[in-house]
């Protein structure tokens, strides 16, 4: 039997309205990603990458095409099952408001592992220390620098090792030194058999993930 990729984007449409004007934001975009894999989705500003991971996240519904996640659709089910296997299946690591301003690091990561119903207080720990806030477990969002949050994000987006990681520019406004720990984390990701769909603008990133996917004016260059 076939293993169905982790997720599949099927002939992508999106199309924003303001006034007269319509944006066409995705343009039958379609992709696969396989277990295992790291892929860089790159394309200038305004290229249709964050409206992409927004639609394979099920944070958005294309207005044509649909997304598959581990072989069961994905697109037009009713939100609450939507987010159930959002929770269950996909990390979400966004440029910012990864984290609820209200709650402590730890406290956001549990939280994230209870929408899951996968509560490991040894994973916290581990992935804690993985992205080197163990000292600032207790700390408020309002309290990290910039990197501290980068960090904070992805330990919340992998709170409950999801089979896929969806990443907007995670290393654009952070340090060398830190893009290079994010670079080991989604590398840990990759070994533990999960995947990861990455939109980047970094150099290093492209040049170390599995396979890079270019995006233009809402189209997948497949070339």
């Amino acid at each position: 039997m076939v293993t169905p990729p982790v997720i599949e984007a099927v002939d992508l449409y999106r199309f924003f309205h303001i006034g007269d004007s319509e944006t066409r934001a995705l343009r039958g975009a379609s992709l696969k990603v396989e277990a295992g894999e790291i892929v860089a989705l790159i394309g200038p500003s305004g290229s249709g990458k964050s409206t992409l991971l927004n639609c394979l996240a099920g944070l958005d519904e294309p207005d044509g095409g649909h997304v598959m996640l581990q072989g069961e659709r994905l697109t037009r089910r009713p939100e609450a099952e939507r987010a159930r296997r959002r929770a269950a299946s996909i990390g979400i690591l966004l440029q910012s408001g990864n984290l609820l301003e209200t709650l402590s690091v730890v406290d956001n990561i549990r939280l994230q592992m209870g929408l899951a119903r996968k509560q490991d207080s040894e994973r916290i720990d581990r992935l804690l220390a993985d992205v080197g806030l163990t000292d600032r477990r207790n700390a408020r969002p309002g309290q990290l620098s910039g990197g501290e949050l980068a960090r904070a994000g992805l330990a919340v987006a992998l709170a409950a090792a999801p089979a896929i990681l969806l990443a907007d520019e995670p290393t654009g406004e952070v340090d060398a030194a830190t893009e290079a720990r994010l670079l080991d984390l989604f590398d840990a990701q990759r070994k533990a058999g999960g995947a990861a769909l990455i939109a980047t603008h970094s150099a290093a990133l492209t040049a170390w993930a599995s396979r890079v996917i270019r995006i233009q004016d809402g189209r997948i260059d497949h070339g």
